[in-house]
């Protein structure tokens, strides 16, 4: 059976619903958390080991997060949002792939039936928590744009009244140079929401698909067919978790410029 589009709800705590979606994305959470733990308390001036290989790691993505914004000063201020959201969407997509997952569950009585609900679901197939990742990380590339260049000129990028008022003036042309830009604004608004929504459907859609092909194949042949399609299904969770750092970067970059440098920029 194909999964519902929405997470199902395994118990609650103080009346807030828990969904397996939830729980997927709290073993991630814990398993990053243990582990920035032990990577600390081991942590030498000279390394070795797996201190060496995760510094390596790092390495490897602040100068990748360099080449996208073509600022190393920016790359390290956005680099701990950007790799936060990279290996959180990686891991809780791989998780997604593991023995139990959608198959292991309780029986609950849903729609007159009694459904098994499994305890575990990819966190990137429940809307709300992609639609969560993307509200926050469009929410942050305007606080970085706000500390970078300012409240003011920030927001001047989308709202621009005063260019109005004070373009009266300056004579007619600069009224309608005056209100085009502020059209211009308004667009650049919705275009806010659009990063938002496209971000979030953008990895629901490749998840949720990915785990209703699973689905489907596994109840085809159990044995052997599924298997070059949970290998794909790897490579999609790395694609996406990339797409999407790649992306907060390019919008933050952007965010960071003032009109000038960024019509300068296109």
């Amino acid at each position: 059976m194909i999964p519902p589009l929405s997470a199902e709800t395994i118990f609650y705590i103080a009346g807030f619903p828990v969904t397996n979606a939830i729980i997927n994305s709290w073993i991630a959470v814990v398993f990053f958390v243990t582990f920035a733990f032990i990577i600390s308390r081991k942590r030498e001036m000279v390394p070795r080991g797996i201190q060496n290989v995760f510094e390596w790691i790092m390495e490897v993505l602040i100068s990748f997060a360099e080449q996208v914004t073509g600022d190393k000063e920016k790359a390290m201020k956005f680099f701990p949002i950007a790799a936060t959201i990279f290996v959180f969407v990686l891991f809780s997509n791989w998780i997604g792939l593991m023995p139990g997952t959608g198959s292991i569950g309780i029986y609950q009585l849903a729609h007159g039936e009694v459904e098994l609900i499994p305890l575990l679901r990819p966190a990137g197939s429940d809307l709300n928590l992609t639609l969560a990742i993307a509200g926050f990380s469009i929410f942050m590339t305007h606080v970085f744009g706000i500390i970078a260049i300012g409240t003011w000129k920030h927001f001047n990028k989308f709202v621009n009244i005063m260019g109005i008022v004070h373009s009266f003036k300056k004579g007619p042309m600069a009224v309608v140079i005056a209100i085009i830009e502020f059209g211009v604004g308004l667009i650049e608004l919705a275009g806010e929401v659009a990063k938002t929504l496209s971000l979030s459907l953008r990895l629901f859609g490749n998840i949720f698909a990915g785990e209703g092909l699973l689905t489907v194949l596994a109840g085809i042949m159990a044995y052997g067919l599924p298997i070059p399609f949970l290998f794909l299904e790897l490579l999609v969770g790395m694609i996406q978790a990339s797409v999407f750092a790649i992306l907060f970067l390019a919008f933050a970059s952007v965010a960071t410029m003032d009109m000038h440098d960024e019509e300068e920029a296109h």
